[in-house]
């Protein structure tokens, strides 16, 4: 297709209906792919596409109903050569020994990512209840369950359950039928029933109390103090260690959570959000003496303790949350 230009008219026409809604489209493509990578990128898609036909746009839908009409098929064809972005705890049973290498997965496996609260977040005339429904849709343990549905599935129930779009106009934005959209959910819902862990069916504390467990758990970590993290984590919590498929339960979590505590001064971590969840960046003290980024640690705080941290060590994660590869320390840091 020819590249628009359109008049300045236009493209300021363009640009003041469709902003309003990239956060939500990010969060939207973000929980079919599970990459805030991809997901930007397809987003970056659906406005050159919709621009390309914003000329044509007639109106027989809601702008906002085109646009996720549009960012749904660019993901699904986008799928059509991804398998799907696991957690280790997907992929198989915990690990025992953490000095056997866990052979649960090859090299060439490609990981579930986080999301930074602040690029997703979408403040509906400042109501409560919307800006949790968001945060609920993003938890990490429910995106690696997204993961186990086929890409069709995938669209109907994030578009129905998720978005709540009538069954009809799902039915148009897939170029189905109404029928087969409501078959397509049943099968979802079923499948998700099947795959959601039952460990993170829990109790959420109120968000000062999920603050002071991050802000405890940091703290536990800069100075090392094991038997502070011990108490912070409950006797069944897991951890997993993305990129490795390694990935620990109960005891053995605990034991390897407190093995990467390391010298006091060895992490410098911040407080961010991720998914709807605390979480912190890691630095970790290089020989140099500098702080280098490590990893995004995702929290799955409870009102009894931590059940779960998913250690991401990706420091390229680091440029979504406004962070810079080396910490400059208190004072200049960025936002």
């Amino acid at each position: 297709m020819a590249k628009r230009v359109g008049t300045l008219a236009e493209r300021r026409e363009f640009t003041r209906s469709t902003e309003p809604f990239r956060r939500e489209l990010l969060a939207h493509c973000y929980r079919m792919l599970g990459s805030v990578d991809e997901a930007e990128d397809l987003v970056q898609e659906t406005y050159l596409r919709a621009w390309r036909s914003f000329g044509s746009f007639e109106g027989r839908s809601s702008l906002r109903t085109w646009l996720y009409q549009i960012a749904s098929n660019a993901c699904l064809t986008a799928m059509q050569q991804r398998s799907r972005r696991p957690l280790p705890s997907g992929l198989g049973a915990p690990d025992e020994d953490p000095g056997v290498p866990s052979a649960a997965a090859g090299s060439d496996v490609v990981w579930l990512q986080p999301i930074p609260d602040a690029l997703v977040r979408v403040e509906r005339g400042g109501d409560p209840a919307a800006i949790t429904v968001s945060r609920e849709s993003l938890r990490l343990a429910l995106i690696a369950s997204f993961q186990y549905l086929p890409p069709r599935q995938r669209a109907v129930l994030l578009l129905r359950d998720v978005l709540a779009f009538p069954a009809a106009e799902v039915a148009e934005m897939l170029g189905t039928t109404t029928a087969a959209v409501k078959s397509a959910l049943q099968r979802a819902r079923g499948r998700l029933e099947e795959v959601a862990p039952a460990a993170d069916q829990v109790t959420e504390p109120a968000e000062p109390e999920a603050r002071a467990l991050l802000d405890q758990y940091i703290r536990a970590f800069e100075t090392s103090d094991a038997a502070a993290l011990k108490q912070l984590l409950r006797r069944d919590a897991t951890l997993e260690l993305p990129p490795s498929p390694a990935w620990f339960a109960g005891g053995r979590a605990i034991a390897e959570a407190v093995r990467g505590l390391g010298s006091p001064g060895d992490w410098r971590m911040l407080a961010v959000a991720a998914n709807g969840q605390p979480a912190a960046a890691a630095y970790h003290r290089e020989p140099d003496g500098s702080y280098r980024a490590y990893a995004i640690v995702v929290l799955t705080a409870t009102v009894t303790g931590i059940a779960r941290l998913a250690v991401f060590a990706d420091p390229g994660l680091f440029r979504w949350f406004g962070l810079q590869q080396v910490d400059p320390g208190p004072g200049r840091r960025g936002s």
